[in-house]
């Protein structure tokens, strides 16, 4: 949510609620945990507005607070499930497959908006280290390779709708061309994505992605898994 979202959120409705929401997108946008400074500082807030926010949203089990710092809580997990129920319960069995057939944080994200949002995701257990990305994390949809794959998996008429303008950005052509989009250090510095389009009556134009440090050169091998999670996400939906 941008400073303007938030303030047209404030003057039309609750500007605590509006609050409350943004430091949610905070904290999902961050992918670690963070500490109330750095929450106020965020919400443009004192230190003690935004306690009261985090005491609130704590209360609910929608964040949680340890040593480490404040993070997104096992609540949002059960709210996430009621979004597009039907595509989560068709992809999840694929994308867990897929996290751990590659050894890498597996993750469809839909569009909303303007914007990529994170629907499910799964890091494998079976490697050191994987990427955080929990679910709720989005980002413009004209950045990153979920990004580029949704953005080109859409209409003229439905880019002009839904982004303002009928021009597909360098990424989308991309992906047009070669029919899957790679993207290095877009949404986080050290991090390549390479994601496929998929869409599906009746559902939100989404992407099938996977995130690591690096990736295979060629990078077939993962798309041909790609190709597959996709295929098993729509024929099973």
């Amino acid at each position: 949510m941008t400073i303007a979202r938030e303030t047209a959120a404030a003057a039309t409705g609750s500007q605590t609620l509006s609050r409350g929401l943004r430091a949610l997108e905070l904290l999902a946008e961050a992918g670690r945990p963070i500490t109330i400074a750095e929450l106020a500082d965020g919400l443009g807030v004192h230190r003690s507005n935004a306690y009261r926010i985090l005491r609130t949203l704590e209360q609910h089990r929608f964040v949680a607070r340890d040593q480490a710092g404040i993070r997104l809580g096992p609540k949002l997990t059960a709210l996430a499930r009621g979004v597009a129920p039907a595509l989560h319960e068709a992809a999840m069995p694929a994308v867990t497959e897929l996290a751990y057939e590659l050894g890498m944080t597996a993750f469809v994200a839909v569009l909303d908006g303007d914007e990529a949002v994170t629907l499910i995701t799964v890091e494998p257990s079976n490697v050191t280290a994987t990427i955080a990305r929990n679910p709720g994390v989005r980002h413009p949809v004209v950045r990153g390779a979920a990004g580029h794959a949704i953005e080109s998996s859409l209409s003229p008429v439905e880019h002009a709708a839904q982004l303002g303008t009928a021009e597909f950005s360098e990424g989308a052509l991309r992906v047009i061309r070669d029919g899957y989009a790679i993207s290095s250090d877009e949404v986080i510095n050290g991090v390549t994505g390479i994601a496929l389009p998929m869409r599906i009556d009746g559902e939100p134009p989404a992407a099938v992605a996977v995130v690591n440090f690096n990736l295979p050169d060629p990078v077939d091998k993962v798309v041909d898994a790609l190709r597959r999670a996709r295929w098993r996400i729509v024929h099973t939906y």
